[in-house]
């Protein structure tokens, strides 16, 4: 079992990768920075705020080959301004989109 002093189911990563992400109900597709990554949830920078309980669908790049991308469906449960102007979205992963 891992130690850690982390109080949450998953271990949360910090990653620096691209992100794109729409709306669920949207064809229009946006692209940000990913932050932090966790097997619950994600967070990641973008250009404008999200209503909380909002519905998207985010697709993750890594920046190696090693580690496969991930598209997924996420609930928002914070939006918070950056200092430059952009906003940090946290969101809840609810289903994994197969190939």
């Amino acid at each position: 079992m891992l130690n850690h002093d982390e109080k949450r189911d998953y271990i949360r990563m910090d990653v620096d990768c691209d992100i794109t992400y729409k709306l669920a109900d949207s064809t229009e597709v946006k692209t940000g920075k990913c932050t932090t990554l966790s097997g619950a949830g994600v967070s990641f920078i973008a250009d404008q705020p999200f209503d909380l309980g909002l519905a998207m669908e985010v697709s993750i790049m890594p920046k190696t080959q090693i580690t496969p991308p991930m598209t997924a469906f996420i609930e928002v449960v914070r939006s918070a301004k950056q200092g430059d102007g952009s906003y940090e979205i946290a969101a809840s992963i609810k289903s994994i989109k197969g190939n």
